[in-house]
């Protein structure tokens, strides 16, 4: 069933390439506000397991409004497609079944490139405007130099970014785990039947609507189990990993995009001359490649396991990306 909502973020075409941008757009501009509210959220003081909380509902319901409005945040789809890419490794040995699914690698490393292109060419400009937009109502910028040069210094390349970039990956993977499980369940038990007939429902909704209601449930249970415990995940586990001394961080390309566009709203065209400002805009694209990479990988490891692909066939796949990537490798990025 994974397999099926992946299909959903794997663009084949032009016109299916320029939407997935635009929906990555509208992702963007949605998660600067959700970036200048993780810092109001910050200001307030609280406690690390109450700050991490409050965190973490914040890019909860921030993700589910994502997904209610079509819209999509790039990182969230790689867990979902790998299972609809290795279900088409079911008749492997058949004729041009290989070439088939380097093609599908190649519209998958696309999408990928088309989804995080819009988050980050929208959510850095909208947090800068809205960063500069409170300035002007407030006076003062949301972040003060101090903290502006924390935040620049915590997303340099040169820290350990590149390891929370990785660890992100692993939550995001996570993430589709208990969204996997959760429609499972949900289909297993005939969630959205229940629904329907329950005499409760219907006599609240009526017949038609509670119909609706049901198959609103089906569509999009994986979503919401995903979107929100990401969002926890994202907001808690630094609090919890604090608690027991480790020192880890999240690292997500579109927040962290966001978060470098708050900050530059303080120190304003000065930014430019600044080698902290350009070291935290080089650790993006590693940023982004690593939160995509890691949970694809972890997801694509399952699912070849739960096709039963062997060793051999996988070296036979592996190969034949290798040579996809030296005869065409524009077909990576060019739809």
């Amino acid at each position: 069933r994974s397999a099926e909502t992946g299909e959903h973020y794997i663009t084949r075409t032009g016109r299916e390439y320029l939407s997935m941008v635009t929906k990555a757009a509208g992702g963007g501009f949605v998660m600067a506000f959700t970036t200048l509210l993780k810092f109001a959220l910050y200001a307030l003081g609280l406690s690390a397991f109450w700050g991490g909380l409050a965190a973490g509902i914040n890019y909860s319901i921030s993700f589910v409004l994502i997904q209610l409005l079509h819209f999509t945040v790039a990182t969230k789809q790689p867990a979902m497609t790998a299972p609809a890419m290795a279900s088409k490794l079911k008749n492997i040995n058949e004729d041009g079944a290989i070439e088939t699914f380097v093609d599908e690698v190649a519209n998958l490393t696309r999408s990928q490139v088309a989804a995080i292109l819009g988050n980050v060419l929208v959510v850095f400009p909208a947090a800068l405007g809205l960063a500069w937009l409170f300035s002007q109502a407030l006076g003062h910028p949301p972040l003060d130099v101090v903290h502006a040069t924390q935040v620049l210094d915590s997303l340099s390349l040169l820290g350990p970014s590149l390891l929370f970039a990785a660890f992100t990956g692993v939550l995001l993977f996570v993430s589709s785990l208990i969204a996997g499980w959760a429609e499972n369940w949900f289909v297993l038990r005939r969630m959205d039947s229940a629904m329907r007939y329950n005499p409760r429902i219907t006599r609240l909704l009526g017949a038609p609507r509670a119909k609706r209601w049901g198959d609103f449930w089906r569509r999009n249970i994986s979503g919401f189990a995903a979107n929100i415990s990401l969002g926890l995940m994202l907001g808690l586990t630094p609090a919890i990993a604090g608690f027991f001394g480790l020192g880890l961080e999240v690292r997500h390309v579109t927040l962290s995009s966001g978060q470098l566009g708050v900050a530059g709203a303080t120190f304003g065209w000065e930014i430019v001359h600044d080698d902290a400002f350009w070291w935290a805009v080089a650790m993006l694209p590693f940023n982004g490649a690593l939160n995509v990479l890691v949970s694809f990988y972890l997801a694509f490891r399952m699912a070849l396991r739960a096709q039963n692909v062997t060793g051999v066939e996988r070296s036979r796949i592996y190969a034949a990306i290798r040579h996809r990537l030296r005869a065409r490798p524009l077909s990576f990025f060019k739809p």
